[in-house]
């Protein structure tokens, strides 16, 4: 790994904790014509205005999409465009794992995504993580 993908991924990482929010949820969903059921929403999104960083952000992660939000508000017309990157599931996984390591603010969240598909890697016999060793053990 060279250091400029070292220092990306930590760019990405303090961005994504400022400025990102992570949704991990299990809910009842009713689908027509079938019985509810539950389902995981697990989705991540950042929004900003200066498209320059959400084009940067993207194109390190290269997943997600990045979209104009629009904004259909008559008192919003003096507004700054506003973009957003948005993944889910699978997606949410890959780039949870990627800023794991340098995370501080959305850990738990990133943590909650990447155990919904990925068993900790240390025995718990205590039921606590060591997140020292859990960082080496991932990398």
């Amino acid at each position: 790994m060279n250091d400029n993908y070292h220092l990306d991924t930590a760019y990405m990482a303090g961005l994504f904790d400022g400025e990102g929010s992570v949704y991990v949820k299990q809910i009842t969903e009713k689908r027509k014509g079938k019985n509810p059921c539950k389902v995981w929403k697990i989705r991540m999104e950042m929004s900003m205005t200066d498209k320059n960083v959400m084009e940067l952000f993207h194109e390190t992660l290269g997943v997600g999409t990045l979209k104009e939000r629009k904004f259909n508000k008559e008192y919003a017309k003096n507004w700054k465009k506003q973009y957003r990157w948005t993944c889910s599931h699978r997606q949410a996984l890959y780039v949870s794992k990627l800023l794991w390591p340098h995370s501080i603010v959305k850990l738990e969240k990133l943590e909650k995504i990447i155990n919904h598909y990925e068993p900790a890697l240390q025995d718990l016999d205590d039921n606590v993580v060591d997140l020292a060793l859990e960082r080496e053990l991932r990398e």
